[in-house]
């Protein structure tokens, strides 16, 4: 493992995953990093990061995701861990509405505190416990169509569509990344940029390209 975190790559992209104690997000990030699933899993204090090497196109990606509290006593301290990130997953528990519900919050922090170009996927997890969903999957596509997010269902212990969602966010980034990093070849760099909106490789780019998601 050390030596897939010492590989030089191209890009470093930072993501967040964000919601509710209690929603999957840790294992979410054990799953697509290690393909491990824990359900002993506890919940994260403070934040936590996982890593994964990529290849998306041509290049090398080193994807670090960060794993947010989701209890309201950390949230003044997750909220700083926002800056920077050019993608985010919005994760509710199928079988839980108020996790659904509180989505709606979490959008607001997020849109306050990260970047406003971020690619954002919204993640119904569990979808393994169909049994006791309480939320059902058009909710769930109409609220992501309502707000222009990505939207997928998910099962962290059944590894369902879990490598998709992160990779659809990864991609979707790396394309953003592509194409301001023509732009600036074909326009030259900008002079100014705004905080919150850079990520450090080689270069020095900038991610200010909003991309639509299609629903799944």
């Amino acid at each position: 493992m050390a030596d897939a975190f010492d590989e030089e790559c191209d890009y470093l992209f930072k993501a967040v995953l964000i919601g509710d104690s209690g929603v999957g997000k840790t294992n979410l990030i054990s799953r697509f990093a290690k393909d491990e699933f824990r359900l002993d899993s506890k919940p994260t204090i403070g934040v936590e990061f996982g890593y994964k090497n990529i290849k998306v196109r041509d290049k090398l990606i080193k994807a670090q995701i960060w794993d947010t509290a989701g209890q309201e006593r950390f949230r003044a301290i997750t909220s700083s861990y926002y800056r920077g990130a050019l993608g985010a997953m919005l994760v509710y528990d199928i079988t839980r509405r108020t996790t659904f519900i509180n989505i709606e919050k979490w959008l607001y922090e997020l849109r306050e505190f990260g970047n406003e170009d971020m690619v954002i996927i919204l993640v119904a997890n569990k979808s393994d416990l169909s049994q006791s969903r309480q939320v059902e999957k058009e909710e769930g596509k109409g609220f992501a169509e309502k707000e222009s997010l990505c939207f997928m269902e998910t099962s962290a212990l059944h590894n369902l569509n879990v490598e998709d969602a992160f990779l659809e966010m990864i991609t979707k980034i790396h394309d953003i990344i592509s194409q301001k990093s023509l732009e600036e070849k074909i326009n030259g760099p900008k002079l100014s940029v705004p905080n919150g909106k850079e990520i450090h490789i080689v270069d020095e780019v900038t991610a200010t390209k909003q991309v639509n998601c299609c629903s799944r």
